[in-house]
């Protein structure tokens, strides 16, 4: 895949610059058009130089940055003017600004930290109108503090902050570095527990993270809690000895009711979860959706294919033989997907709670929704039967899988079935249903060899192909894990994957074509030192990694075949996936890695993620497809709006993941001196992580707990082998463990291992006397002796 490079980060206060064919200094635009210093530059050049340079953002420095005298000033003014009767600039005191963006110096409410360690802080006052407010980086500079020249900021302060955009993608917008501290509210050590009473009076809070402790809670801070409900709390007293004091400063509710391990989740990371009454009335009212601008698709037999628990259907197939002699052999593909846009219009307060929450939020015991059930469940979704919106794209394919072309429409549609995947492929294999038998032949077969043709070109592309099972947890009705089981991978799952991947792909060609900025879906390459990371294990297998920096996803692919059926499959599949960036949202393009694609972006499922909604708005806009577009003042703030999502989808994926583990540590938690097969899923230099398979449960096996040896942690290799016995785990390995500790609010397992290491490769076991790596990567590891008499 041919990958447009990321531009290199500009240095603050400077606009980027190159030579000229006239000698001159010269400033390329976002269509690389060269913009002569001392000529009005355009409205891209302008928006780009004013986000980048906040605080050089005067008309003054404007003149001054880009060389412009006497004519070209007024010139400039003119431009200026009409771009603030657009929407994309205003003014703030001498300065001018995009809609939403942060002055130089704000002041910030410091509110969290991200998973690194950094400070998180929000502006402290954001106006209502405005939607969520942009989060903010704070560095905090080691040598600054231990000198005393930089204000130090902690969680719950309130300071005064030099605001800067920030260079990396799929983190807050901004980063700051702290003026003045102007208030410590001292609740720094505020943190969520689960208060046990004593017989006596007060109790204890038992910790919901793994590596929390317990807090003693005196009878005069217990408040109005209860054994067994969920506090937050602060921290009054901390000593070298005894547990921290804390007092209750607010009581959520009760883990011992229903649906309580996500809730932990929900409060834990800060998940908006409770409708304001403003967004509530708005759904309410919204009324059906009018054929303006519509084309009339309700005799077109298009179907949903969900899962069959699934309450909203977002997204509808169709597909036929193409009848054009100029494609013969071809097929036309429609996929249509619920017009969101049209009752979620821009800054409307739908609007700013869906931008707010970001996405949706899917435990296994509830689902966080972006927006309200009466239009997620009801208005739009794509029920069978009933009239609905839908913004639909047609594509043709040739008989190879290539794409001959696409159009766009916003139409009524009305779902022929309702299908779940199990029902349509059994329909398919053979075994059709009363509902499926009369949809077989004009509906689901033209499906399938729609697909067929798609799956050509797939091949032909090779995105990324890892084989990384999925498990799904089936609870009971008290809210406890029933069973843990890894769902079959159908065929009618891959064929929507991949009509919904097209349709994606076609948005973001479409919007591109018109020049129409969007949300892009980005996913970078390897990172030089995550490619060397996986070069230096593979060789430990006797597998090899292209070198350069033109690696592609069918290189990855080749190493997973070879891997096919080998002990060490599930290792490599794991250690390719760990070598992967993060895909993130961007108003950047810089393709998709793992896809194969260089352009993509997330048009198929607005009801549940704001990215779609905003590439909906953006086709709906730019094609005149009636009301519901995308406005001047989001565009101006696509950078911020594609920050804030990328941050709240890794909130959600970690809220996700701490329930999980939750709920399989409260399952396990009466199978304590059980012993389990399990496989090493993680190797560190403070011991071994272990997954049981049956369960998709992690764990911990202490170094301190392998044996009587030392042992030397091997990075290549991902292996622990013991000093003097050469025997260790590494990563892969099937074992037996036994569980020694769970502790179901922390979602935390602890596992002693029952099993004997097997040989390891000598260059694990060389290391300097000093204990630092040496030239094999190996490092060993002190203070790993037991103590005598200890296994």
């Amino acid at each position: 895949m041919t990958r447009t490079p990321r531009d290199r980060p500009e240095r603050p206060g400077k606009p980027a610059v190159r030579i000229g064919r006239a000698g001159k200094k010269a400033i390329p635009s976002a269509d690389d058009t060269v913009i002569i210093h001392g000529a009005v530059p355009p409205r891209d050049v302008l928006m780009r130089f004013i986000s980048e340079n906040p605080d050089k953002a005067s008309k003054r420095e404007i003149y001054k940055a880009f060389g412009l005298k006497g004519e070209t000033r007024i010139e400039l003014k003119a431009l200026l003017r009409e771009m603030e009767q657009d929407g994309l600039l205003e003014k703030k005191r001498n300065s001018l600004v995009r809609p939403g963006a942060l002055p130089p110096v704000t002041v910030l409410d410091i509110t969290t930290r991200d998973k690194d360690g950094e400070l998180i802080g929000r502006p402290a006052e954001w106006p209502d109108d405005a939607g969520v407010a942009p989060a903010v980086s704070i560095r905090q500079s080691s040598v600054g503090q231990s000198k005393g020249k930089m204000p130090v900021g902690g969680i719950g302060d309130r300071v005064l902050a030099k605001i800067f955009p920030a260079k990396d993608r799929g983190g807050p917008a901004y980063t700051a570095r702290i003026i003045k501290v102007l208030d410590r509210k001292r609740n720094n050590n505020a943190a969520l527990g689960v208060f046990r009473a004593s017989a006596d009076g007060g109790g204890r809070i038992m910790p919901i993270e793994k590596r929390g402790e317990e807090m003693q809670v005196d009878a005069e801070h217990q408040g109005p809690a209860k054994d067994g409900d969920l506090v937050e709390v602060e921290i009054v007293r901390s000593g070298r000895f005894g547990l921290p004091r804390a007092a209750v400063k607010s009581v959520i509710g009760s883990v011992a009711t229903e649906k309580a391990i996500s809730m932990i989740a929900i409060h834990a990371h800060g998940i908006p979860y409770i409708f304001p009454d403003s967004v509530i009335k708005e759904a309410d009212a919204a009324g059906p959706a009018t054929m303006s601008h519509r084309e009339d698709w309700r005799s077109l037999p298009l179907i949903t294919i969900d899962p069959a628990d699934a309450k909203d259907h977002d997204d509808a197939v169709h597909a036929e033989p193409d009848p054009s002699p100029d494609n013969e052999g071809g097929v036309i593909v429609t996929v249509a997907i619920a017009d969101v846009s049209w009752y979620v219009r821009p800054k409307s307060a739908l609007d700013q709670e869906a931008l707010k929450r970001g996405n949706s939020v899917y435990f296994p015991d509830r689902v966080v929704p972006m927006l309200p059930e009466r239009i997620s469940n009801e208005l739009c979704s794509l029920k069978q039967g009933v009239d609905r919106p839908a913004l639909a794209v047609r594509m043709r394919f040739s008989k190879e899988g290539r794409k001959a072309g696409h159009t766009f429409h916003r139409i009524m549609m009305r779902s022929a079935a309702k299908l779940s995947y199990n029902q349509a492929q059994a329909a398919i294999d053979g075994n059709p249903d009363d509902q499926t038998g009369p949809l077989l032949e004009p509906i689901l077969k033209p499906l399938w060899d729609a697909y067929a043709t798609l799956t050509r070109g797939r091949e032909r592309r090779q995105p990324l192909e890892l084989n990384m099972p999925e498990r799904k947890i089936v609870l009971k009705p008290d809210g406890t894990v029933d069973r843990v089981f890894v769902p079959d991978r159908l065929d009618a799952h891959k064929l929507i994957e991949e009509m919904m991947i097209q349709a994606n792909v076609a948005a973001a060609e479409t919007l591109e074509i018109k020049r129409q900025p969007l949300v892009y879906r980005v996913h970078d390459a390897p990172s030089l030192a995550k490619q060397e990371t996986l070069r230096e294990f593979l060789a430990t297998l006797d597998l090899s990694l292209v070198k350069g920096g033109n690696l592609r996803s069918n290189h990855f692919n080749g190493i997973l075949s070879k891997a096919v059926d080998q002990p060490y499959e599930t290792m490599v599949n794991e250690m390719v996936l760990r070598s992967q960036s993060q895909a993130i949202y961007s108003p950047e393009n810089i393709g998709h890695f793992g896809l194969n694609l260089m352009k993509y972006a997330h048009f198929t499922s607005p009801i549940r993620r704001y990215a779609d909604l905003i590439v909906h708005r953006a086709l709906v806009g730019t094609l005149g497809l009636g009301e519901g577009g995308i406005t001047p003042a989001e565009e101006a703030a696509l950078n911020d709006i594609a920050a804030e999502i990328s941050t709240f989808e890794r909130r959600a994926m970690a809220a996700e993941r701490d329930t999980v583990d939750r709920l399989i540590a409260h399952h396990l938690s009466g199978r304590v001196n059980e012993e389990f097969d399990g496989r090493v899923s993680g190797v560190t230099k403070a011991g071994l992580f272990v997954t049981l398979p049956a369960y998709g449960a992690d764990g911990f096996v202490p170094i301190s707990t392998l044996g009587r040896d030392y042992f030397i942690y091997d990075e290549a290799h991902q292996a622990l082998s013991g000093e003097k016995t050469g025997l260790g785990y590494r990563l892969g390995d099937q074992i037996r463990v036994k569980l020694v500790e769970a502790v179901p609010l922390a979602g935390a397992l602890r596992f002693e291992m029952i099993s004997e290491g097997r040989k390891m490769p000598t260059a694990t076991r060389s290391f300097h006397k000093s204990g630092r790596r040496d030239h094999g990567g190996a490092r060993k590891i002190p203070g790993t002796r037991p103590p005598r008499g200890r296994r």
